[in-house]
Parts: C-alpha cells; structure tokens; sequence
C-alpha cells in the first residue's frame, strides 16, 4: 500500500482547499501549540482536529491506518519517560502532556498530505507560495520515490531468504543483517537521487527560465477564510489555557 497516496474524498469541504492554505493552516497550529507547555490547549486543539476530520473526506479507521506510526511514537516517548524519570509522581502528568501535544501538532499535517495530491501541492507551491519550481519539483520527486524506498527494503529481504542468510534467533546476527540492509537502501537511495539531480539538470530545471504550469492552482476567497478559522481556533485554544491558568510558556 502506497502511504504518501491521498486517503481522502476529493471533493470534502476541506479536501478541496488549495494546498497551500492547509499547510498555512497547519503550521498556525503547530505554532500556537510548541509556545506552551500546558495540556490544555493541545487538548482542545486535538479535539478540534478530530472534529473536523469528516470535512476532510476522511473516515476515522482510515486515518488511524495512516497515523499509526505517530501514536506508537508518542506512547513510546511517553513510556521512555515514565520509566527513566527521578520522580515518576509528576513527569506522568508531564509526559502525557507532551504526548498530547505531539499529536495535536502533527495531526495537521497527517490531514494535509491524507487530503493532497503531492503534484498538486507542488504546483501550488510553485504558483502561490511563489516558491522555486527546482525546489518544488525536486520535492515531489523525492516524495514519489518513498514508496520505492519500502519496496527496496523488501527485495533486499527477499534476495537474502533466497541466498539462506537467515540470523534465526540471534539477537545480534539480526541487527548485523538489519544494519547491513539499510545501509544496502542507503546506498541505492544515494545513487537513485544522484540519477534524478542529474535528469532535472539535464531538463533545465536550474536554467533559471520562468517556467509555465500545466495545472492551475487557484487560491480563492474560500481558501483565505479557512486559514482565517484555523488561526482563531488556534488562538482560541491558547486563550482558554491563559483563562484557564495553565499556560506555561517554553522560554520562561
């Protein structure tokens, strides 16, 4: 299965938005998130998110599918925590707070590429946010190349089952093999990105020629209001954990 596909309905409220709105609109709250400390506005920030997820054409289990590297990361991070921490009675209540906010702060951007086509998002990168097409073009190009990167992994399994190197129960024969495996993909990404530097160069694309776009991204009155919404939400949830007592600023 493909996990930088879209997941989404295309044509959801929110799905539809141009892509450069929804990544303004998430990194609105990923700013208004990392500035405090507290729990209480990643908690009304992450309730807010999920709430608005059927307008994004996304059906829960779906985005459970795809965000479940996030939650174990945090659980991990959390347990790491609890377990290594001096005094367990309150790093609890600070770990699930920063787990709290982990998701809440990534969540967004879960939503953004579950809902954008990578093609799109370069084409608006590149037309609205008035970014370099190179730098854009070589993004998508890389993005492309993450499913390939999972199917290498797996022929490079594959080849060594076929050749009968197996670690069987040694803990240290398998990381060796796992260590020798990865840097096997390393190498073969190193050379695969050195191959598309050198197609893009070849087709001008650092000949500094304005280039023209086959697919037009329109930036719309719709689009200028959701990242409006996203911002006051976000500013809504630090206002609640001011009022609130909670809010506890990184730099204090």
């Amino acid at each position: 299965m493909n996990r930088t596909a879209p997941i989404a309905d295309p044509a959801a409220p929110l799905a539809r938005r141009n892509p450069v709105a929804k990544l303004a609109a998430a990194a609105v709250f990923a700013l208004a998130l990392v500035i405090s400390l507290d729990p209480v506005a990643p908690g009304i920030a992450l309730a807010v998110e999920l709430a608005v997820v059927p307008l994004f054409g996304i059906r829960y289990p779906a985005l459970a599918r795809r965000a479940w590297p996030l939650l174990v990361s945090v659980l991990g991070a959390v347990v790491t925590l609890f377990l290594f921490a001096a005094d367990r009675e309150h790093i609890l209540t600070d770990a699930l707070a920063l787990g709290l906010r982990i998701v809440a702060v990534a969540l967004p951007g879960v939503l953004v590429f579950a809902t954008t086509d990578p093609t799109d998002l370069a084409d608006a990168l590149i037309q609205n946010a008035r970014v370099s097409a190179r730098f854009a073009i070589g993004t998508l190009a890389a993005w492309r190349l993450v499913p390939l990167l999972g199917q290498e992994w797996q022929l490079i399994n594959a080849a060594r089952r076929a050749r009968g190197v197996d670690p069987g129960r040694n803990p240290v024969a398998r990381l060796r093999l796992f260590a020798s495996a990865t840097f096997t993909l390393l190498v073969g990404a190193i050379r695969r990105g050195t191959r598309l530097a050198s197609a893009m160069d070849a087709r001008g694309f650092d000949s500094g020629v304005p280039r023209t776009s086959a697919r037009r991204q329109h930036f719309t009155a719709a689009d200028a209001a959701f990242i409006a919404v996203s911002t006051a939400l976000a500013a809504g949830a630090v206002t609640v954990s001011v009022l609130a007592g909670a809010f506890h600023p990184v730099f204090s």
